[in-house]
């Protein structure tokens, strides 16, 4: 058998979880079913699979978060391919498949989004392994759900006759309720779980023939492509004409090779807080609760708190709390949560976008306060980091050190801090921030001036090569 060379796609935003999950730290970031964040257990579900270290397809703005979840984990990609904006899955693919056969092998690519759970790894082991031979040879496999529900959300594939890899007959779009009860009598639909077997060659192929604009925009990407010892940045002007598609109305749902082999092993896509609910341990009372939760009189509750939250008398509601922002729905009213996200968007809140913890590649900063002409942050900086050198236009900067040691660039002075002591940076002077110790720098910074977005920055020099 051919090696399996693990694709795992974290480009996306998973708004559906708002507010935990958003575009500045989406869901596949986040340790929703056990400690391991959703990224970091897709590689461990695939690591004694394999001895193929994985490509790894994420966005730009999120390289520093993937190459430290992975790294956390003991995972070293074989590639790191950003992409400068999302294009969907079938572009995605397509240029892990051409950085796999750049080299003229020809993998079986086993493509995983890094936000699915899949409960029984020994049974997504034994389908994978079921499917090779398929897909070895030229089949484009996916794995087909068992429904356990007569799920509205999830699209359906209907497959021919037989048992294990079998030929698709159809893709089939969301169902209403009665048709998707149809469908799980009937024993012979499955959900699309958007996971994949093939030979990378194969799909290059296919989408050649099916998709030639993106074929040949993504061949453009890979081949100007930057390319340095952490990540592979494909070329931003190639893939902005990229058309945008998935890989099922792009190739599977055109392709006379797909197949399809059933998959039973607790598998969810976690795309809802209703979803999360149905995947959690409960207790006698069908509650799922993660945090300081009292609940009193409360049945088939799911609760996520980051600071105490007390229930009493509900039932199917869904209770969710950040340090910015707290949901409450219905259980059975969570996919409507994307319309708060649209609203948010709509009214330029950054509610959608941003937490109020933020990381960067140096660290955190948490906006504590803020108010007319002033705002106050805890920033922390990881040992031996250090933030760009960089000034303001608008705003001057009080730093009080909290713990840890801090070197300070000031114009053209440089200076040593420790803890209870503090500095001035006026408006203008060209600055930066440094951990020169084995221990995190805590401080608190505060801003104070007619303007304090984060835009309000220009950069002289930065080790992780931000401009703005």
């Amino acid at each position: 058998m051919q090696d399996i060379l693990p694709v795992i796609l974290s480009g996306g935003s998973g708004t559906r979880l708002w507010p935990l999950s958003r575009e500045s730290y989406p869901k596949q970031f986040l340790p929703l079913a056990d400690s391991s964040t959703m990224l970091q257990a897709t590689w461990l579900r695939v690591a004694g699979l394999t001895a193929c270290r994985p490509i790894v397809v994420g966005n730009h703005e999120h390289r520093f978060m993937l190459a430290e979840q992975l790294r956390e984990v003991g995972a070293e990609p074989a590639a790191t391919i950003l992409e400068p904006l999302g294009r969907n899955t079938a572009p995605a693919i397509a240029a892990a498949a051409l950085e796999a056969t750049a080299t003229g092998e020809d993998a079986l690519l086993l493509v995983l989004p890094s936000d699915h759970v899949i409960l029984d790894v020994a049974a997504f082991h034994a389908a994978v392994l079921a499917a090779a031979p398929a897909a070895e040879a030229g089949k484009l496999v996916t794995f087909g759900i068992v429904p356990t529900a007569p799920e509205t959300g999830y699209g359906y594939i209907h497959a021919a006759a037989g048992s294990g890899v079998r030929a698709v007959d159809r893709f089939v779009e969301k169902p209403d309720l009665d048709t998707a009860r149809g469908y799980l009598a009937s024993g012979e639909y499955f959900w699309n779980s958007g996971m994949f077997l093939f030979r990378a060659s194969r799909y290059l192929q296919e989408l050649q023939l099916l998709a030639p604009e993106i074929h040949s925009a993504c061949v453009e990407a890979v081949a100007k492509a930057r390319r340095d010892a952490d990540f592979i940045r494909l070329d931003a002007d190639s893939f902005a004409v990229c058309p945008s598609d998935s890989i099922d109305y792009a190739v599977m749902e055109k392709t006379a090779d797909a197949a399809v082999i059933a998959l039973n092993a607790g598998w969810s896509d976690v795309g809802s807080w209703a979803a999360l609910w149905d995947i959690s341990p409960k207790d006698a009372d069908g509650n799922a609760h993660r945090g300081d939760v009292i609940a009193l009189d409360c049945r088939n509750t799911y609760a996520y708190s980051e600071r105490l939250i007390a229930m009493v008398g509900l039932d199917d509601v869904v209770v969710v709390e950040t340090d910015d922002a707290i949901l409450i729905s219905h259980r059975d009213q969570v996919q409507r949560v994307k319309e708060v996200v649209g609203g948010l968007k709509n009214d330029g809140r950054t509610h959608a976008v941003w937490h109020r913890k933020v990381y960067r590649p140096w660290g955190a900063y948490d906006s504590i306060d803020a108010g007319d002409r002033f705002q106050v942050k805890r920033i922390t900086v990881k040992p031996g980091a250090a933030l760009s050198l960089q000034m303001h236009h608008h705003r001057a900067e009080h730093w009080i050190v909290v713990s840890g040691t801090a070197k300070v660039t000031k114009g053209n002075e440089s200076i040593l801090l420790t803890e209870n002591q503090s500095t001035y940076i006026p408006l203008g002077v060209v600055h930066r921030l440094e951990n020169p110790g084995k221990l995190p720098l805590e401080l608190i910074e505060v801003q104070s001036g007619s303007y304090l977005g984060e835009d309000d920055i220009v950069r002289f020099e930065d080790v992780y090569g931000r401009t703005g």
